[in-house]
């Protein structure tokens, strides 16, 4: 029998999606508030794998991702899901509409997994209605993603930055 471990530690990323460039320094200064330094953040530019947030963020958005110095432990992610989407709630456009769509997740050595309020048949119950969605998978010497990983994760530089990251975490 397997006797349970507590977990290795995780990089905690978000990847954000803003309505307004504008309200980039307000987010990151309330993320780094909560979680600390950020160690990455990825360069800014638009979101155009979907118009899914086109109405609600008046226009295309901007899409980057960030990654925090601390470790995190990852029985926290739905803690952390929660908390951001308290976050959001405070950047909320004069309609009610989100200026602010905050994804956080963990980055592994062996995987991506991001946290989502929304339930689909591969996702896990994690805690509090939010699930746990398997994102991208490191095997062979890069980031692959799944069947039901977003265009945004599955683009070829977007994988490359992460890989990047994991690189340093493995020599952390």
């Amino acid at each position: 029998m397997a006797t349970a471990q507590t977990f290795p530690p995780s990089r905690l990323v978000v990847g954000l999606l803003i309505a307004r460039r504008a309200l980039l320094d307000a987010v990151l200064t309330e993320l780094e508030h909560r979680y600390g330094p950020m160690l990455y953040a990825s360069t800014i530019r638009a979101f155009s794998e979907s118009d899914y947030y086109d109405r609600e963020m008046g226009g295309q958005p901007l899409r980057l991702w960030v990654a925090f110095e601390a470790m995190v432990d990852p029985s926290l992610l739905a803690t952390i899901k929660g908390e951001t989407n308290d976050l959001e709630q405070r950047f909320l456009n004069d309609a009610g509409g989100r200026e602010v769509n905050l994804d956080p997740g963990l980055l592994s050595l062996t995987n991506l997994v991001l946290a989502t309020a929304k339930g689909r048949a591969h996702r896990i119950a994690l805690a509090d209605g939010i699930w746990g969605d398997l994102t991208l998978i490191w095997s062979a010497g890069s980031f692959v993603p799944l069947q039901w990983t977003y265009a945004d994760y599955r683009d070829e530089g977007v994988r490359e930055l992460f890989s990047q990251w994991r690189a340093a975490l493995k020599q952390h």
